[in-house]
Formats: structure tokens, sequence, C-alpha cells
């Protein structure tokens, strides 16, 4: 799932129909302040960053006048929020807000059909509300053969007491959205607070966009706009995270997953799962600094394993590759033999002489063993444990690197 800015899922739903406040763009305190002073109206600032809870971080603040604004903005662009720096603001007209409604739209896994969300209880977060106040909560399923017809969307606002001009309002919105969330393959969109205004109309004064970024080959309208991979990323990516998220969107067979660690001088990759966990910690334990966690599964191509091993590799500082998967991952291992060995190869590595350990159990294991071994490269199948493979990891390290590991 990638996540996309606001400002960007603000474009998005406007141009679906869904009215918004008036926005713009700076980074830099004075391009905030000229937006001000061109608006002549009180402004909300935000940081555009990939997070949630902004406003609970101290990074949604408001100006009353355009000098406000170029000292909130200094404020918010010398600021982290979640690990993320601020680096760009959200600048827009404040709206007076005299009601705040709620209204998502998600996948639910447990049913596997999109679920809409909605309350009269906006600007707080879901959690709470469907935890402190399930009575001013509405949840629908939405059929995706039959679609949201408008008498569901009137259904939804109308259980929660919504009438009038407000209640056809917030249908309109509500299917507009939905229209959206089909449109752009999101897994989320959610409006937080639908503010109603003085004058009795709604605009999404808050959004938040994700998208599934398996479907961005066919997405080219959000190129440049969604952050792949950040449901996973607790920091900005480094551009080798992004290079091998890269490697793993040129084909959607199997997965190429990278987090790049502090430091570290082992090369790491895993299958997923508990069995990588393991093995994670069994380096760990025994003394070994990985420099990475990657995992590849789900019978990847020759060139995404490829790939994701010169990922692997290219970081500086590493000094030696361990490669463990358990049966259960369900991978060919001849294929992981080739990938690995010609990356190998590409890089003038000797595995002779630079560590590299394999332990592999699974699908043409014995095509596997001799592609590796013919290369130099140590290997072991299920007759050895992944924790006696890392042993043998750590050992081999300390042979050739005494003097890192002693």
């Amino acid at each position: 799932m990638g996540k996309v800015l606001e400002h960007h899922s603000k474009r998005l739903i406007r141009e679906a129909g869904v009215p918004t406040p008036e926005h713009w763009v700076a980074d830099t305190a004075e391009q905030a302040e000229a937006i001000a002073r061109r608006h002549g109206k009180p402004v909300v600032l935000k940081a555009l960053v990939p997070v949630g809870k902004r406003g609970k971080a101290g990074a949604v603040t408001f100006a009353a006048t355009p000098e406000e604004a170029r000292e909130r903005a200094r404020e918010l662009l010398g600021m982290t929020v979640s690990h993320f720096p601020v680096d760009k603001i959200l600048v827009e007209e404040k709206v007076e807000i005299a009601k705040e409604l709620y209204v998502s739209i998600t996948i639910d896994k447990r049913r596997q059909l999109p679920a809409i969300i909605a309350s009269t209880a906006g600007g707080v977060e879901v959690e709470e509300l469907v935890a402190e106040h399930p009575d001013k909560v509405v949840i629908a399923h939405v059929d995706p053969l039959t679609g949201l017809a408008d008498y569901q969307t009137k259904e939804v606002w109308s259980r929660l007491g919504l009438n009038g001009r407000e209640l056809l309002q917030a249908s309109d919105v509500l299917a507009k959205l939905y229209a959206a969330f089909l449109r752009y393959d999101c897994q989320l969109l959610e409006i937080n607070p639908l503010a109603v205004t003085a004058e009795g109309s709604l605009v999404a004064a808050a959004s938040v966009m994700a998208v599934d970024d398996a479907a961005m080959f066919r997405q080219k309208a959000l190129e440049g706009m969604v952050e792949v991979g950040s449901e996973r990323a607790w920091r900005p990516l480094t551009e080798l995270e992004k290079r091998m998220i890269a490697v793993n969107d040129a084909d959607y067979r199997g997965t190429a997953r990278y987090t790049e660690m502090d430091g570290g001088d082992i090369g790491f990759m895993c299958g997923g799962g508990g069995g990588s966990l393991l093995s994670f910690d069994a380096l760990v334990d025994l003394g070994g600094r990985p420099a990475n966690y990657a995992e590849t599964g789900g019978n990847p191509p020759e060139e995404k394993v490829y790939g994701l091993t010169r990922g692997i590799l290219f970081k500086p500082g590493v000094k030696g590759l361990f490669v463990a998967h358990n049966i259960t991952n369900n991978t060919q291992i001849d294929v992981m033999a080739r990938g690995i060995v010609r990356a190998l190869a590409d890089m003038g590595i000797d595995p002779r002489t630079f560590p590299v350990v394999v332990r592999e159990a699974g699908v043409n294991d014995e095509l596997g063993r001799r592609i590796f071994t013919e290369a130099g490269v140590e290997y072991y199948g299920e007759e050895v444990t992944i924790c006696e493979a890392a042993a043998a990891m750590i050992a081999r390290m300390r042979s050739t690197y005494p003097d890192l590991y002693a």
C-alpha cells in the first residue's frame, strides 16, 4: 500500500467532484507568507508527510495573518514527524466549521469487500469513535459486482440522523468518493472531518488516501504522487530501498522486499515469516551485524532475485551474504541459485574469498545445490537447521575478517 500526500489526494477527489478547500504547497516560510497574503484570509498550515495523526504531533497549525503564516511555516519546516523531516507544507483556506462528519472507504480484509465507515462525530480518530461511540458509527459493505447505489448512500447517512439538504449533499459526496476509490485502486480513502460549514455546505477539510501499489502499472495518472511502500516505512525510504521497490514492481511474479539497516556488514536474504525472524535473530545472537532485512518468496523470476541480490550487495560496508529459506517458502531453489550466482559474478565477487552461506530447502533443491556449489558458494540443505547455517556464516566472517569478528 502506498500513501498519497494530502495535496495530491485533495486534487484527485476534487476532480471527482468532492468540494475541498483552496490549497497550495510551500517549501519555504516566505512562500507560505506570500500565499497567505494573496489569499487574504486566515489559513491552515499542515506538514506534508505520509503519516497519520499530524494534529496530535503538532504538525497542523493556523495563522490569521501572512506574518503569522511565515512563523508557523518556519516552525513546521523545522519539524520531524514520526521520523519524517518536513520539507513541504500545505497551505489552505481555513474553513469555518459548524459541524464535523466522518467518512472513509477501505477494504474489509475479512469479508474481502469495500467497507464504508461513516459517523456524525468527525474530527477524532476512527478507533476512538468505534470504541467509545458505536451508536454514532455506521459500517456498510458494498458488493463490487452491483456497486454503490444512490439509495445506499442515502441509507448510510439517514441511519445517522441526517436529513434534508445535508442528507443529499453527504450522499452525493459519498457516491463521488466511492467512484474515486475504485478509479484509483484505493485501499483507503478517508475524509476527517467532512466539514459542514456555517452556510450549510459540505467540504472535505482533511483527506487521507492510500492506494494498492501493486496496481501502479495501470495508474499512470498517479505517477509521482504515491509514496510506494510507505505503509511499511517508519522513516523516509533510502535511495537503495527505492531502487529495490522498482526491482519488485518490474515483475508481478513473486516478491522482493528490502529494508536497509543502520550500519551492518552481512547482507541478509530470507523468505519471510517466522523462519526469517529466526534467521535474523540467530545471526544477531551469534554476534553478526545484518546490514539489511530482505525477503523474497512466491516463486520470483530469476531477474527479480538477481536485482535484489545486487541491491543487498551494493550497500557500502557489506562484507558477506547470508541466504536462508525454509521449505514452506515454496520457491524454486534453482531459480534462486541462478539469480544469486549471476549477481555475484556480475559484481566480481568470488564466494571463495567473500563469505557467502546459503541454506535452502524445497523445490529443485538438488539442481540448486549443484549451481551454488559449482560457483563456490557454501551451501546447506534441510539437513542443517537455520541456526546451524547462521553459525556457519559467523564462522566464515570470523575467519575472513578476524579484526572485525574477534
